[in-house]
């Protein structure tokens, strides 16, 4: 069953087991539909589940941003070695928020919430892990 949003429980579970108040990574594992699917009734104009998260990823990154977060990786994947033969992700997505309260606040956001329509029409399948994130060097 695809894991594409997260729900009330995972949110409150993920609240509760980050480190509050200190640096995290995000960890996104994507595979893409190969036509976004979209509502019924919606407007947007037919594409692929890249470009679907393309239009996701213009609003996202400013939010990311807009919360002192930075995008640290992204990368096409290539082969698992170490997976089930039906897990295969298209890319990997590495973002650093300065906590996981900056994190839960761009969820809140309502332009970021209206995105998010981009984001579950591209997705065919998602992990989202949250990190502690390593300290840097002073």
């Amino acid at each position: 069953m695809p894991s594409l949003n997260p729900s009330r429980e995972q949110l409150a579970a993920f609240a509760a087991q980050m480190p509050s108040g200190e640096p995290i990574m995000m960890l996104n594992l994507l595979r893409y539909h190969a036509v976004a699917v979209y509502p019924e009734a919606s407007a947007y104009p037919p594409c692929s589940g890249r470009e679907a998260y393309a239009r996701y990823s213009r609003t996202a990154l400013a939010k990311v941003r807009g919360v002192g977060g930075q995008v640290e990786l992204l990368a096409q994947a290539r082969a698992a070695l170490i997976a089930p033969a039906e897990e295969a992700w298209d890319e990997v997505l590495l973002v650093r928020y300065p906590s996981p309260e900056a994190f839960l606040s761009m969820l809140a956001d309502p332009d970021y919430r209206a995105a998010t329509v981009h984001r579950t029409a591209a997705l065919a399948d998602s992990r989202l892990i949250g990190c502690q994130a390593p300290s840097t060097p002073d």
